[in-house]
């Protein structure tokens, strides 16, 4: 006598015939969203040792509106100015993305397409936005001195920071050759060597009366850096160890090293987040002109995709914030 068994079908209400679907998310919904539940804790994580970070080191952390000036082909006359450009143009793409999910949701194919498209090349300008905004602060805008302690010297004229290239002239006046795997010390490569010398600096500071010194400290009550006047600038200049040009993991011209760290490790792991997303949305897109989700009968996957884009906007909400305004 043979046994009939009963093989349970797959319903809308459940998962391949087993217990009935959260919230009546589909399998692959649900897990997206485990997903962004897990990467916002592990964001959460960054940017609450980056506010303890600067807490502690509130005295001597970078100002914002001093760092980010730049705006393509016009330099330090615009604060915040390109960067809340970038943030406008990834916030929109979100727009253009519940756009192609709503279209999904019509059967709306070639409206799905172009929504898409839009928000491809918005995140492409965010990402290429970004590079730009990593490769000015890499190269720096002003150039400073670091001293045998570890303090960074500015140099202001008339209550404004100055360029070293706007006092000091000629090119290095010492004998100093950048090591290379060739000749370097113990065949170490290192990075390029500043343009001027500390001893440049410091005679062109003496041969201008009208430019000051300020340090890193922070007035918190001015919430501006402390100036000094030209007999303690010289004080300071003589511990000077090197000319500082730019930003990267070790040295820092706008101020505390450990900012810079974070600004690479926090902006490039949310950019690395960006970048995945145009992959993802680039195959999703050639997908929607081939008419795969047209056979399926729905655009499920773009929603899912969108899901994560929406995410990865909002995180940038909250980095902008911590870097760029508070």
């Amino acid at each position: 006598m043979e046994a009939n068994i009963a093989i349970p079908t797959e319903s809308k209400d459940t998962w391949n015939g087993g217990g009935t679907k959260p919230f009546g998310a589909s399998y692959g919904k649900m897990m997206m969203w485990f997903f962004i539940v897990s990467d916002a804790l592990t964001f959460s994580g960054f940017l609450a040792a980056y506010g303890l970070t600067r807490f502690k080191f509130i005295d001597s952390w970078p100002i914002a509106d001093e760092v980010f000036t730049h705006i393509p082909f016009v330099h330090g006359e615009y604060p915040m100015y390109y960067v809340a450009f970038m943030t406008f143009i990834l916030i929109f793409s979100s727009v253009t993305m519940v756009l192609a999910v709503d279209a999904g949701h019509k059967m709306q194919k070639s409206k799905v397409a172009w929504y898409m498209f839009a928000t491809i090349i918005g995140g492409l300008i965010f990402v290429g936005s970004q590079a730009w905004e990593w490769n000015t602060f890499i190269k720096g805008s002003y150039g400073a001195i670091k001293t045998t302690d570890g303090k960074i010297l500015q140099f202001v004229k008339d209550g404004h920071q100055i360029a070293l290239s706007d006092f000091v002239v000629g090119e290095r006046t010492d004998d100093r050759v950048q090591h290379t795997r060739q000749n370097g010390l113990w065949f170490e490569k290192e990075a390029t060597i500043s343009k001027y010398s500390v001893a440049q600096v410091v005679n062109a500071y003496k041969a201008n009366p009208d430019i000051q010194v300020r340090t890193e400290l922070i007035d918190l009550e001015k919430k501006q850096k402390t100036t000094l006047s030209r007999e303690e600038g010289l004080d300071y200049l003589a511990r000077g160890k090197m000319v500082v040009e730019g930003a990267n993991l070790k040295v820092n011209e706008y101020g505390n090293t450990i900012f810079a760290d974070f600004f690479f490790f926090i902006t490039g792991f949310h950019g690395f987040h960006v970048f995945s997303g145009i992959v993802i949305n680039i195959i999703i897109f050639f997908n929607v002109i081939l008419g795969t989700y047209e056979r399926r009968g729905h655009y499920e996957m773009v929603e899912k995709v969108g899901l994560y884009w929406h995410f990865v906007d909002l995180v940038w909400v909250f980095v902008f914030t911590f870097f760029y305004l508070v």
